[in-house]
């Protein structure tokens, strides 16, 4: 997966917003004005990556068995992870690991807020399969 399907797939999910918080060079994702995802703009070392917010069973899970999976960069390691585009990780699993950030995130809502987003209307164009 590259940079522009990576953006693509996190504006993909339901109710996605994206902006430039820190900065012009770090695009954000955000859903219910939670963060689930970010990725520079600009290589590091020739490569693109996507910090997603994981469970953290998970995210040790995806490290060992992956290359292209490591502590998120710039973030709580426990709970983030980065994600190196181009890799050895599958972009079916990138578009999931994508959702299942965005459920990381809605599931720390009050309850209030996850009906608030469950209700939302689903987003028009889902990523192909």
């Amino acid at each position: 997966m590259n940079i522009e399907e990576a953006r693509e797939a996190c504006l993909s999910v339901k109710g996605a917003t994206e902006g430039f918080p820190f900065g012009e060079d770090v695009l954000v994702y955000k859903v219910m004005d939670k963060m689930f995802a970010y990725m520079g703009l600009e290589s590091r070392d020739g490569e693109f990556w996507l910090n997603m917010k994981c469970d953290p069973e998970k995210a040790i899970e995806l490290r060992e068995q992956y290359t292209g999976v490591m502590p998120g960069y710039h973030s709580n390691k426990k709970y983030w992870n980065t994600i190196i585009l181009e890799s050895d990780v599958p972009d079916t699993l990138i578009v999931e690991l994508i959702q299942h950030s965005v459920d990381e995130v809605i599931k720390k809502l009050p309850k209030v807020k996850q009906a608030e987003y469950n209700n939302l209307p689903n987003s028009e164009e889902p990523w192909p399969e």
